[in-house]
């Protein structure tokens, strides 16, 4: 296996990119391997690697089907929901607490909040 070339940070030539440049573009590297590798020097650790695939083999993005809008919608609003009293938060449930922020914290919302109407709740 030949090794990879590697440029100096924002030395690369032109006709390569990385992944999220790939995806600025359109584009996805299609099945491709990586091309060469941009290294950006640290002092005190191994320098940062950035891997690049040539701009010419890549494809354009897959469009987004209704499907697959779907099946999105359907995680997020997993993600979302508190597992205790089974409502939508409206944003992502903290992995750390494993619910939402009223279920972890009841006794921190002022009485009577609307917004603080979980049904285990004590008043």
């Amino acid at each position: 296996m030949a090794a990879l070339p590697a440029y100096r940070w924002r030395l690369a030539p032109d006709g390569y990119a990385t992944y999220r440049q790939l995806r600025a573009l359109g584009l996805r590297p299609g099945g491709q391997e990586v091309a060469a590798q941009v290294e950006r020097p640290r002092r005190r650790r191994g320098p940062l690697v950035a891997y690049l695939y040539r701009i010419d083999r890549a494809k354009p993005v897959r469009p987004m089907t209704p499907a697959r809008w779907a099946a999105l919608a359907k995680a997020s609003a997993a993600r979302r929901t508190c597992p205790q009293c089974r409502r939508d938060a409206g944003y992502v449930i903290p992995p750390s607490l494993g619910m939402c922020t009223t279920c972890a914290f009841p006794d921190n919302a002022p009485e009577g909040a609307s917004w603080n109407s979980s049904p285990h709740t004590v008043r």
